[in-house]
């Protein structure tokens, strides 16, 4: 039998399909190598300050949303890894994605990352990047990018 390499992966979520599919596959992969799994949902700074000046509500208010959701994704994700017998850590983290995801695998020895590929194209692509490709330019570890 082949020794998996895999001892620690980290799935970052956003609550899209991408990132549910990305789970699934990591999950998968994690029970075959008995590897510690770490899910992570990053409240985007940029979008938090974005948001507050166009909706003109309080930070506080728009924070607190933006976390209520972000552990709304990282509890159903730790109830979809239960289906494969995977137990799950969940951080949930504010800051500039990529940077917190790229310093999460770092700080915790992350041996894989698994993310969604959400394509982005046009201006759009040009002006706000993509998280999965920063993620891939800056990361210390293997990127498993997976697209739906």
């Amino acid at each position: 039998m082949i020794e998996c390499i895999f001892k620690h992966i980290l799935i970052p979520t956003d609550g899209s399909d991408a990132s549910v599919h990305a789970a699934e596959l990591a999950f998968r992969l994690a029970r075959m190598c008995n590897s510690r799994v770490t899910v992570v949902y990053v409240v985007d700074v940029v979008a938090l300050v974005n948001l507050v000046r166009f909706s003109e509500r309080e930070q506080a208010d728009v924070r607190g949303e933006m976390r209520e959701s972000g552990w709304r994704y990282l509890d159903y994700l730790e109830d979809l890894a239960r289906q494969y017998n995977v137990t799950v850590e969940k951080r949930l983290l504010e800051g500039e994605p990529y940077k917190e995801i790229v310093d999460l695998a770092a700080k915790e020895g992350v041996d894989l990352i698994v993310i969604g590929h959400v394509g982005q194209r046009g201006p759009r692509r040009i002006l706000i990047g993509s998280v999965t490709e920063r993620v891939l330019e800056f990361a210390h570890c293997p990127v498993l990018v997976v697209k739906t």
